[in-house]
């Protein structure tokens, strides 16, 4: 396996794990409280990594990391709630899987990355693709839920890009800067759950397990994996990871919990795995003329993806 494809193949582990946040959702933790689930996701992955790590910002990196946790986690946490509590599960992932759209457009503008033909093509066909997976006839659309689905993708592509614009300081490594984000994100959702929802439920041993999974595998681990992909992947490489978190919702649903997979879901999840693939594949240029040193080096180009994340499985909350 060359070093890109296992880059391609752990970062792919972050979308693959946000497609199982719906199922766990719905299935382990407790109703109507998107703004807890996000705080509980957020905060205590962060304050283990801070903890691990050993490691605070210096200098910039205090607010550079604030804007990254806000926009990555803090924003986008209750901004993708909010579309999936109010939008129909297929018409929340649909919104959101414009990401990489927006991706392109912002790396084009802050990272100087000039989209091409195909990125533009296959970042429509992945849209195309989820659509035909999750969205269902009849599908009611909210102005408020789509309106907030939109914003929670902007949110999570600006900081895409400001991540890859920024990188990480000197020293510090994908570990901590992870942290440091959940940590940022996690405060700021912290006193709007406390103000719009109240004080936290009652929790069961099944709802504690399901935080867990989310806060640690499926946030600490994830974005860990996310955001060292960033550094290393083209963005339009990494954004068109994006699918891989709707055909995970929609394959565990089919076998979790009995959700009906015909032949348009089939090739829904066909043409968006298909456009995964061409995202991946670098382009071809042309041979140099053979030199008479037989060395070379190598440069990789870094970049960074947008995540759909939570309902994803095109069943109504």
């Amino acid at each position: 396996m060359s070093r890109k494809a296992a880059v391609v193949a752990l970062t792919a582990l972050a979308p693959i794990s946000w497609g199982s946040t719906y199922f766990v959702t719905t299935e382990f933790l407790p109703p109507d409280r998107p703004l807890f689930t996000g705080l509980m996701r957020a905060l205590p992955a962060g304050l283990l990594l801070l903890a691990l790590t050993r490691k605070l910002p210096q200098g910039a990196w205090w607010w550079k990391s604030a804007v990254l946790g806000a926009l990555n986690i803090g924003a986008f946490f209750p901004l993708l709630f909010l579309a999936a509590y109010r939008l129909p599960g297929g018409v929340a992932a649909v919104v959101g899987s414009v990401g990489p759209l927006f991706v392109v457009g912002l790396a084009a503008l802050f990272l100087g990355e000039k989209p091409t033909v195909k990125t533009l093509l296959t970042a429509v066909a992945a849209a195309f693709g989820v659509s035909l997976v999750v969205l269902k006839a009849g599908a009611a659309f909210d102005l408020v839920g789509v309106f907030a689905g939109l914003l929670s993708s902007l949110s999570m592509s600006a900081g895409i890009v400001f991540t890859k614009r920024w990188g990480r300081p000197e020293g510090v490594g994908a570990l901590a800067l992870t942290g440091w984000q959940l940590t940022a994100g996690g405060l700021v959702i912290l006193p709007i759950a406390f103000l719009i929802e109240g004080a936290p439920p009652a929790l069961t041993g099944t709802n504690l397990a399901g935080y867990a999974y989310l806060a640690f595998g499926n946030t600490a681990i994830s974005y860990f994996l996310w955001f060292r992909g960033i550094e290393r992947l083209s963005a339009s490489s990494a954004t068109l990871l994006g699918p891989l978190s709707p055909i995970t919702a929609a394959v565990i649903g089919w076998v979790a919990l009995g959700q009906a997979l015909g032949p348009v879901q089939v090739l829904g999840m066909t043409i968006a795995f298909g456009a995964t693939l061409a995202g991946q594949l670098s382009p071809r240029t042309a041979k140099a003329p053979a030199a008479p040193v037989a060395s070379f080096s190598e440069t990789e180009k870094n970049g960074q993806e947008v995540s759909m994340d939570l309902d994803v499985s095109g069943v109504r909350r």
